[in-house]
């Protein structure tokens, strides 16, 4: 199962194994505050400033990452397979958006994945 969680909002490490999808580290973070730093899965960073967090693009938005998604199924797959091993996977951000960021997104992308 996939969960979704701001990075700087620290949990009591029981949440399950936190993976980082960002392209970039966030400040502040310690290495030992995240299991696995998975970049790959992350939008790219021209994606990412045209989309901005602008509400109005969030459809195309996800249009636009799931078709670069499908050009990183190794990553894509290791994410499934640590949702069968772990249970929990912790999908982390950094972005001050909770709603409509690129964790969000990467989990509708796997939750429809493990329905397949």
């Amino acid at each position: 199962m996939f969960k979704v969680k701001r990075v700087y909002d620290h949990g009591n490490g029981s949440e399950g194994y936190r993976v980082l999808v960002d392209r970039l580290w966030p400040r502040g973070i310690r290495k030992e505050e995240v299991d696995l730093w998975l970049k790959e899965v992350a939008p790219s960073t021209e994606l990412r400033e045209w989309y901005g967090h602008a509400p109005e693009k969030w459809a195309e938005f996800k249009k636009r990452y799931f078709a670069e998604l499908k050009g990183h199924e190794e990553e894509v797959d290791r994410l499934l397979e640590l949702a069968r091993e772990k249970k929990d996977v912790v999908l982390l951000y950094s972005s001050k958006e909770e709603k409509l960021n690129n964790a969000v997104a990467l989990k509708q992308y796997l939750d429809r994945r493990i329905k397949k």
